[in-house]
């Protein structure tokens, strides 16, 4: 009597194609953003392996236990903790677990080249990745799954990404404070070239131009780190002018701080001789006197959101909104109103 052969493993496949195991596995399990090619290698090797080639796990299976690598190489603040701790529960709830990799000294690690090949880990969550948009396009030729909240460039159509409404908040809150008059508003933006800084400043100016106000760079500044630190000195420069601004609208709470601290500095009155109002809603928008008029976004909502899509992804779902974009609040508090007569 012949004893059957052994049925082939997922590793017997990747020496025959010169792939990665993880790769192998994506391929073999239906999962999205495998680059075409990829695809083909593995079938034919399955085809010249008959039935001996291994057999695709069961969706169900494939999100089960599933290990998540959150990539968040920044301080785990209010900001970037929020978001962190959503996944990190959400994660859960799947029955997975979460490898977290954090803190500013890991923005130059080279982590993204590295996830394709780890047999430890199913897919990834990026929270604002520092690469540029080319290794995340290569991250996705090579198969790996991923989701990226809150991109910092824009990304391809058939990357998944979940963000905040930015345009959308930002306009919202300049026609907040054009509605109290104020027309003569200095915006204090994020880093330049990055997505959010962007659409923030586009929805700042759309809502001053509603009114008749064209952009004047004179009243705009841009900081490399979006931190009280630089916020307080472009709020120096902008409060300083000869005619100075009415209002301060600054690219997130923290640089609102930083606005606060310079008018105290000038004897200013907040709300009375300036107003103030900043984005996120973070707890520190509640801590300031007067709080702080702000955007809130729902950052846990965001973490969510990226997993529910990454195990979609990893369940083998057809996924249509690619793009999220989820809604946002003014918050109208006692650091703006009506401009000063």
């Amino acid at each position: 009597m012949v004893r059957p052969r052994a049925r082939a493993t997922v590793r017997d496949v990747a020496a025959e194609t010169g792939l990665s195991i993880a790769t192998v596995s994506r391929v073999l399990n239906g999962r999205a953003n495998v680059a075409p090619h990829t695809r083909d290698l593995v079938l034919e090797a399955v085809g010249r392996l008959g039935g001996q080639a291994p057999r695709p796990r069961a969706a169900q299976e494939a999100t089960t236990g599933a290990t998540i690598y959150v990539r968040c190489p920044y301080l785990l603040t209010d900001y970037f903790g929020l978001i962190v701790s959503s996944i990190g529960e959400t994660v859960d709830l799947h029955g997975g677990q979460v490898i977290l990799g954090t803190g500013e000294a890991t923005q130059r690690a080279p982590v993204l080249s590295t996830l394709p090949d780890r047999t430890d880990i199913a897919g990834a969550i990026l929270i604002l990745p520092p690469e540029p948009g080319e290794e995340l396009v290569r991250l996705r030729d090579r198969g790996f799954p991923f989701v990226v909240i809150d991109p910092r460039t824009p990304l391809p159509r058939d990357i998944v990404a979940v963000s905040a409404a930015h345009f959308a908040g930002a306009r919202k809150l300049m026609a907040h404070v054009v509605g109290l008059g104020h027309r003569r508003v200095g915006i204090i933006g994020g880093p330049v070239k990055w997505l959010p800084s962007e659409a923030r400043m586009a929805g700042y100016t759309a809502s001053l131009a509603d009114v008749g106000v064209l952009p004047s760079a004179e009243l705009q500044r841009s900081v490399p780190e979006p931190n009280t630190e630089h916020g307080h000195r472009a709020a120096c420069e902008l409060l300083d002018l000869p005619e100075r601004p009415t209002a301060l609208v600054a690219f997130n709470d923290k640089m609102a701080v930083g606005v606060l601290r310079a008018a105290a500095e000038r004897g200013l009155r907040v709300p009375e001789d300036l107003s103030v109002a900043g984005f996120d809603d973070i707890d520190l928008s509640r801590a300031t006197w007067p709080m702080l008029t702000t955007v809130r976004q729902p950052l846990q909502e965001m973490g969510r959101m990226a997993v529910t899509l990454l195990m979609r992804l990893l369940s083998r779902h057809t996924l249509e909104a690619l793009h999220v974009s989820l809604g946002t609040d003014v918050i109208v508090r006692g650091s703006t109103g009506p401009v000063p007569r």
